[in-house]
């Protein structure tokens, strides 16, 4: 019976010691990244390794490649470039993905075939 009592005070104590640093926390500003989604027209990203979609390998429609693509992401769709330099558009994949698998935007270019060029492609 005083073993119960004892375990609500306690209870009761630690909910009232998180209310209390909750409303005197304050959250750090976010820093917003210097260049956001909406600014940039393309981006891109190399995946030197096989793609795998819903359980089947995506290869290139036109070679026949798997491996060494460019990753496109293109206003609200995904495109695949080969290393032959074919295209193709992946719906099985969209801009959430693209975002999940590709790291912070680091440079900005004035071209597609400028961005291409730093890929090594």
């Amino acid at each position: 019976m005083f073993g119960r009592r004892r375990v609500a005070r306690q209870q009761r104590g630690a909910w009232k010691w998180a209310e209390d640093v909750s409303t005197t926390h304050v959250d750090p500003p976010l820093n917003a990244p210097a260049v956001v989604r909406q600014e940039v027209e393309g981006l891109l990203m190399t995946h030197p390794h096989p793609l795998v979609v819903d359980g089947d390998v995506r290869a290139c429609g036109t070679c026949g490649s798997y491996r060494g693509w460019v990753v496109i992401s293109l206003r609200d769709e995904v495109w695949l470039r080969c290393p032959a330099g074919h295209e193709q558009h992946e719906p099985g994949l969209d801009t959430a993905w693209y975002d999940r698998h590709s790291g912070p935007v680091t440079q900005r270019h004035d071209t597609y075939d400028d961005g291409l060029r730093d890929l090594g492609h």
